[in-house]
């Protein structure tokens, strides 16, 4: 297995899934590491997530990616301590100066199309605040699980802008076009109760539960054929790319498709003879 890119401000623990199949398989959790800056993202922390992603995508022992930010580290004696945060959004200090030229590059290989171009199973951990460039890229992963004093929010139309990392298409299609469009005119944050309640996050969990969480489910997704599972998020993401009628057959092409797979002989066989399945991943 390859080794994992290293960055400081990126940390990759792979964690073994006990119940993988194939054997071996990995759950690697990413953590933003920047907490005196609440995890927000910089050129760096870019930098570093675009090659975790290319790494996870080339590497068949990695099953499912958690994106998760860094806890606040312990305040000297008699400061505040700082917010909890998955990723407070952009550095804004990044923005100051630059104009359309300057900044479209960036935003034309940006790290929230990296992540969502992962054809493996991502998971956000969020536990603070998920604000900006925080909240796309909670939306860039497939499943967000978060505490109740988790808030999401859109604030770019406080500083002339608005998002540009896939948030106002993300949120139309996750929320309908009402509530995204009052979250992106006017900038104000949802917290993680009311996130739950409109779909933006599918479990809410307290913070000492939100680890465990996320990790059964990560276990659950990692004990599924690896093949099969990129399967299924290409059939999910056609209802976003095409009208349904065009769905409705990538949807047949790629059911049809697995009957000649190594993978669906042995989950039938499985099923007929109540045995557990072995994946081959083919």
């Amino acid at each position: 297995m390859s080794t994992a890119p290293e960055s400081p401000v990126l940390q990759i623990e792979n964690i073994p899934a006990e119940d993988s199949s194939p054997a071996g398989g990995l759950i690697s959790v990413w953590t933003i590491n920047r907490p005196n800056k609440l995890n927000a993202l910089n050129a760096e922390v870019n930098s570093a997530i675009k090659s975790a992603c290319d790494w996870a995508e080339n590497n068949s022992d990695v099953r499912v990616i958690i994106v998760t930010g860094a806890s606040p580290e312990e305040p000297p004696e008699g400061k505040r301590p700082k917010p909890n945060s998955f990723v407070a959004g952009a550095d804004i200090a990044e923005f100051e100066g630059k104009s359309s030229v300057e900044i479209r590059p960036i935003f034309d290989d940006n790290v929230w199309e990296y992540v969502w171009n992962l054809s493996k199973p991502t998971i956000a951990m969020v536990d603070g605040f998920a604000l900006g460039g925080g909240s796309e890229m909670a939306l860039s992963c497939d499943i967000r699980i978060a505490t109740p004093r988790s808030k999401f929010g859109t604030p770019e139309i406080n500083l002339g802008l608005i998002p540009g990392g896939g948030g106002t298409q993300r949120l139309c299609r996750l929320l309908g076009y009402g509530r995204a469009m009052e979250m992106v005119m006017s900038g104000e944050m949802v917290n993680g109760e009311d996130a739950h309640r409109m779909g933006l996050v599918n479990h809410l969990v307290e913070p000492d539960q939100l680890r465990t969480k996320t990790m059964e489910m990560a276990e659950n997704f990692a004990s599924k054929s690896p093949h099969t599972i990129r399967v299924a998020k290409a059939a999910v993401r056609a209802a976003l790319e095409n009208p349904f009628s065009k769905g409705i057959l990538a949807e047949r092409d790629l059911f049809c498709a697995l009957f000649d797979t190594e993978d669906m002989a042995i989950g039938v066989k499985a099923f007929l003879n109540r045995d557990k399945a072995e994946w081959t991943g083919a």
